[in-house]
């Protein structure tokens, strides 16, 4: 996998999530791109964050539970917790996004990714260009099945 097979990965049909929508509206767009995630961006379009799946079920606990090691204590049904926070679906997205920057730049090498994947627990990187607008996605899904072509072809 060349450098220029790590751009071949890149999805740029990707949905952008302002950081301001709520979170009702952002997790429906989720759901309807098939992604596990997706890239938020402020007024300029620039990536500030990552929302999905992860930051969705962390809008639905109180963020203790996040901390605690046993929660024997935590309702046996989901119900609950749904009712009880059915309210976080007004709020912004900002509140609950994953604001570390782990993105990758166009110029990024097949190692690079690999080493983000790697060291960052993120199921998708954002590609941004010099003014940190994305400019498409990799998902961890598309890179691992890169990558075992590519292992699988060296064994041949």
């Amino acid at each position: 996998m060349s450098p220029q097979a790590v751009s071949a990965l890149v999805r740029e049909e990707v949905p952008l999530l302002r950081a301001d929508e709520q979170v009702g509206d952002a997790v429906q767009r989720v759901l309807e791109s098939g992604l596990a995630a997706l890239p938020v961006v402020d007024a300029a379009e620039r990536l500030v964050g990552i929302f999905g799946e992860r930051e969705f079920i962390g809008a639905l606990f109180p963020g203790y539970l996040s901390e605690l090691s046993y929660a024997a204590f935590v309702p046996k049904t989901l119900d609950v917790v749904l009712e009880k926070r059915a309210g976080c679906r007004l709020e912004a997205v900002s509140k609950w996004m994953n604001a570390e920057h782990v993105d990758v730049g166009q110029d990024f090498s097949d190692a690079q990714v690999a080493e983000t994947f790697l060291h960052h627990r993120v199921l998708l990187l954002p590609v941004v260009d010099d003014d940190r607008r994305v400019i498409g996605v990799i998902t961890r899904g598309a890179f691992f099945r890169a990558l075992v072509e590519r292992f699988l072809a060296t064994g041949s």
